[in-house]
This record gives C-alpha cells, sequence and structure tokens, in this order.
C-alpha cells in the first residue's frame, strides 16, 4: 500500500463523537514510550502527523487520522506508565475501553511493544483483555534498530513462547523500526489486504 494522503481529523475522549461513517478504523495502543508516534509518523511518511514528545503520556485522547481517504488510523493514549494524575488515567483508560468495546467500525488493534525488553506483565494483560473481548489484534515490535538481528529473534521467540502458554494460536506480528523503515510495507500490506477482504465481504451481502 502506497500511503497517498494522510489527515488528522479529530480528537475527542468520548466514543460517540468518533467519526459518523462506516469506514474501517485500526488502534494502535501500546505502552508509554514505546514509540508509538514515530511509528505513526514512518508508515504514513509524514514527519509529524503524530506529535512526538519526550515525556511519556503525551497522547491522552482518540485521535482518527484518515488515510488515503479510505480509512482511519486511530492514535489511542498509552497505557501504564503516563505522567498523568490518577483522576486523569481512570478517565482515559475507561474511554479506551469503550472505544474498543463499542467502536463498531473497527477492524484490528495493533498493540506495540518494545522489542529490547522480556515480556511485560502490563502488555500480556491488556493482550489477554482484547482476546477476552474478542477483539482482533496484531502486536509490533518497535525499536529493532536498537539490537543486532540475533538478540531480536531471541527476543520475538521469548515472547511467542510465553503467549503460547495461554493462547493456542500466536496472533500475527510485525518487528519494525521507526528510525529505519523497518516492516512499513509489512504493516501496510496486511492493512491494504484486511481491507480488500472486508470490500470483498461486502460486495457478497
Amino acid at each position: 500500500m502506497k500511503i497517498k494522503s494522510a489527515e488528522f481529523k479529530v480528537s475527542n475522549s468520548e466514543v460517540a463523537k468518533c467519526p459518523n461513517n462506516d469506514l474501517s478504523e485500526y488502534a494502535f495502543i501500546g505502552r508509554s514510550n514505546v514509540g508509538k508516534s514515530s511509528l505513526i509518523n514512518m508508515l504514513t511518511d509524514k514527519k509529524s502527523l503524530a506529535k512526538t514528545s519526550g515525556r511519556p503520556g503525551k497522547t491522552q485522547l482518540i485521535n482518527h487520522f484518515l488515510i488515503n481517504e479510505s480509512w482511519y488510523l486511530v492514535d489511542l493514549p498509552g497505557y501504564g506508565y503516563a505522567r498523568v494524575s490518577k483522576s486523569s488515567k481512570r478517565k482515559f483508560q475507561a474511554f479506551i475501553t469503550d472505544y474498543f468495546e463499542k467502536r463498531q467500525q473497527l477492524v484490528s488493534a495493533f498493540v506495540l511493544v518494545d522489542i529490547r525488553h522480556k515480556p511485560q506483565p502490563i502488555d500480556l494483560e491488556f493482550m489477554q483483555y482484547l482476546g477476552e473481548s474478542g477483539i482482533p489484534f496484531s502486536i509490533i515490535f518497535t525499536k529493532a534498530d536498537k539490537l543486532k538481528p540475533k538478540a531480536i529473534e531471541n527476543h520475538v521467540k521469548d515472547y511467542c513462547d510465553v503467549l503460547l502458554n495461554t493462547w493456542e494460536e500466536l496472533p500475527h506480528y510485525f518487528v519494525t523500526s521507526s528510525s529505519k523503515k523497518i516492516g512499513q510495507d509489512a504493516v501496510l500490506d496486511f492493512i491494504e489486504a484486511t481491507n480488500d477482504e472486508i470490500d470483498t465481504l461486502k460486495q457478497q451481502s
């Protein structure tokens, strides 16, 4: 897939105020400071589409970006170690849950994981929540440029081994680096193939 246009549309904290159309949505979420904004900018070839920050937890709203005038990339607040008050954290965690459980346009989530670290309980718990809620998701390993190829292979295997303790089959996963543009084509091609499947089903119904 080639990104011909990427346009910010709306930010809000209420699912009811999300765009009122039937375009497919792909939601990106992960622990604070996982490199989500940089990944979104890399995928769309836009250096400042999503605002990056040295301070974890900057994204605190549901952000919709219209891609190629045909689907939405949704940037969600990070979970975990954001430097926000407990009351604010409870508030945005609640609307994250509302988004995943109520947004019918959501096709799939992408859970971002820093490949440099061993499997983290908070990431595993969030994936478990998605699985129990019947929400399709893929894993995006970020910051692959920080490791040697063998270390990348070992860290991915560690994650897969842990997941297979509770999952019958592994979700799709992608290894990426925003600075090196690793994984850009793989993620976008996956979205394109999924959109094509949806279009085919719509035509058959």
